[in-house]
């Protein structure tokens, strides 16, 4: 009896058209190329226009993950949305992106932080084996850089905005989604946050003048937690797809910084020309950091038909995702 399998049938991505250089922060914050790029591996990142909310993204990317699969939006059974910058508190951000596409379906929004792409296609991957649902449309989107404190030299180099989308449903012969690790530590909550807007701190003149909604980090904790986290999911996922490390032909990574990533490589012993790598180009999209570059390795031919690849993302919360796939 055939294993019954979930697989991706089709891809998008849409980034911004505003490209913001390492140049360009020189003039806005006491930085440089060069310390940026040494420190991040970030050259630019790209910005959504004042005003542009993430639904609008989202849709862009959906609109052209859903023709790729050759499916029409009314042949969309439900949407997970993930992304740490809805466009407004309630109605959830995917409701939005619904009635923007033309599709009659449920709609949801998850928050993962950077780890939410992978979390939704594990999501996702149930709720079609289980009968619910045919294909659903998983999206990674966000405009963080409405939250960012651009006088910030340590946070405003790192991020910018994008999205990516695929369409889930069944496939054959062996493909798709092998096998999924979700985890998280609720413990080290503090490392990465946006401080207000919720119940906790809720909106109030005094923490916008505390600059209470801006991204806030410690960046050497979340380093050297994110190395660790990284590593453990990538062998916890390939072990679950039976498969040894060795056997991963492409892995796609959060892009968060070049060091984290080189120092993956050297945990794991996955050379570098086995990790697919734009965060020198976008930066840190969060939740759409792993669609987009899952996306440009099928584009430019680095993934292929038979490729065992690994998505692995770590994030606020801090969360953690990985996902094995058999293209």
């Amino acid at each position: 009896m055939t294993q019954r399998r979930v697989g991706i049938l089709g891809l998008g991505a849409y980034l911004p058209e505003k490209v913001l250089s390492n140049h360009d922060l020189e003039k806005m914050v006491d930085t440089s190329d060069e310390w940026i790029r040494t420190r991040t591996g970030i050259r630019e990142r790209r910005i959504a226009q004042e005003g542009t909310p993430t639904s609008e993204l989202a849709k862009r990317a959906s609109l052209e993950a859903i023709d790729a699969a050759g499916l029409k939006p009314t042949d969309i059974d439900l949407i997970i949305l993930a992304t740490v910058t809805p466009d407004m508190t309630f109605p959830s951000t995917a409701c939005i992106v619904q009635d923007k596409i033309g599709a009659k379906c449920p709609a949801f929004d998850i928050s993962a932080a950077c780890s939410g792409f992978p979390y939704a296609l594990a999501l996702a991957q149930g709720m079609i084996l289980s009968g619910a649902y045919k294909h659903i449309l998983v999206i990674g989107a966000e405009v963080i850089s409405g939250f960012i404190n651009w006088k910030d030299r340590s946070t405003c180099i790192l991020f910018g905005d994008g999205a990516g989308a695929a369409v889930l449903g069944e496939v054959q012969d062996g493909h798709g989604i092998l096998a999924t690790y979700l985890g998280s530590d609720g413990a080290q909550a503090n490392l990465l946050k946006i401080p207000a807007g919720g119940s906790a701190i809720p909106p109030s003149p005094a923490s916008v003048e505390a600059g209470l909604h801006y991204v806030h980090m410690d960046g050497s904790e979340v380093f050297k937690s994110a190395v660790r986290i990284m590593c453990d999911s990538i062998i916890e996922v390939a072990k679950r797809a039976d498969l040894k490390v060795e056997d991963i032909d492409c892995l796609i990574p959060h892009q968060a910084n070049l060091r984290i990533l080189n120092a993956v490589s050297d945990r794991t012993g996955i050379p570098l020309e086995k990790i697919f790598i734009n965060l020198d180009r976008y930066g840190n999209m969060s939740a759409a950091s792993t669609p987009v570059a899952l996306y440009e390795a099928v584009k430019s031919g680095r993934v292929k038909k038979n490729s065992n690849i690994v998505l692995v993302a770590f994030g606020s919360g801090l969360t953690w995702a990985a996902c094995t796939i058999r293209w």
